[in-house]
């Protein structure tokens, strides 16, 4: 399972990498990670005219896309496009940031997963 991790470099601009959920096998065709110590969750819809300047993340947290797209786009150009599916950890909370905005005509449907204080992501 594949996750986008934004994060703050040194330079304090945002960076990107991404890497895969180690999953083990539960029985019955199942795989599970560990679990991941939340917060909170909260479910959000942004319209096609979303459009945000630069800005950190608010607070670690797993972005998940359900519908709709969208695009984050990094200093120097580089541009991340989020569809269904797709699993973002938003842990650049300090420096220059992102920026985001709406693509595509529909609303973008998504799952904001804050992290408890300390947490661990799997890797």
């Amino acid at each position: 399972m594949k996750v986008t991790r934004l994060y703050t470099g040194a330079d304090g601009k945002t960076h990107v990498e991404e890497f895969e959920v180690p999953l083990k096998a539960q029985g019955r065709g199942t795989e599970l990670s560990e679990a991941v110590s939340v917060k909170d969750l909260q479910f959000r819809r942004t319209n096609q005219d979303y459009n945000l300047d630069w800005h950190p993340a608010p607070r670690r947290q797993y972005v998940v896309t359900l519908s709709g797209e969208s695009e984050i786009e990094l200093d120097g150009g580089k541009k991340i496009r989020l569809g269904p599916g797709h699993i973002l950890l938003a842990e650049d909370t300090t420096g220059q940031g992102h920026m985001s905005r709406a693509v595509g005509s529909e609303d973008r449907i998504s799952l904001f997963i804050t992290l408890a204080d300390g947490a661990k992501t799997p890797r």
